[in-house]
């Protein structure tokens, strides 16, 4: 399916920074996962509704051969039209921060650009991808069509078996369950590094790592 979305795509993504993305190969399901390129990312947004809601900062790092690259690391903030509102009790940002931001056009080609010939990695991806979707069509006309992996569906197969408070499939929640540090939360660079983290802990207790395929991963 995503392979027909992206052949469909890749006529009308000419001359917006989307091409590149389509014409970059997709690592393939059945390569093992610690041979693919991967890129965490997280999203801090004024709320939890691509459709009304938009995206204040991008935060995003490589995984490569199963390792973190932490000097691929960034994080941008996204000017922002109108006022943060109430969002800003939970990730913190302020209109005058934001103020030092980039466009979001600029930051989606900054973005689109690390994600060529990668998979998406995300904890509650399909948030993300939503954002990111919207974002694109209202930048560029068309979203991307991305392989992703997201970490809270892997921990809820992980524990599957358990019962579990409310609350436990939140980022902290897992990274503290595999033994893994607290971090600073809401903040879009440092949750791509737990997420990412997070990643590397969870493929170790779901199978033999060097027999892990990237399919026994995907969302």
């Amino acid at each position: 399916m995503i392979l027909l979305r992206r052949l469909y795509y890749a006529l009308a993504a000419r001359g917006t920074p989307l091409q590149r993305l389509y014409e970059a190969p997709l690592p393939p399901p059945s390569r093992r996962w610690r041979e693919a390129e991967l890129l965490a990312l997280d999203f801090e947004t004024s709320g939890l509704d691509s459709r009304s809601d938009r995206i204040l900062s991008m935060g995003w790092v490589r995984i490569s051969r199963g390792r973190i690259l932490m000097e691929s690391a960034r994080h941008l903030l996204v000017r922002a039209k109108g006022e943060v509102g109430q969002s800003a009790t939970v990730h913190g940002l302020t209109d005058t921060d934001l103020d030092e931001g980039v466009p979001v056009k600029v930051a989606l080609e900054i973005l689109l650009e690390e994600l060529q010939g990668r998979v998406l990695v995300a904890h509650g991806a399909p948030i993300e991808l939503s954002f990111l979707a919207a974002a694109c069509r209202g930048c560029f006309g068309l979203p991307p069509a991305l392989r992703y992996i997201d970490t809270l569906a892997l921990e809820r197969r992980i524990r599957r078996n358990e019962v579990d408070p409310m609350g436990y499939l939140r980022l902290h929640a897992c990274r503290e369950r595999h033994g893994l540090p607290a971090y600073r939360a809401h903040n879009a660079a440092i949750d791509a590094q737990a997420c990412a983290e997070l990643l590397l802990a969870q493929a170790g207790r779901i199978g033999a790592e060097s027999q892990l395929k990237l399919r026994d991963l995907l969302g």
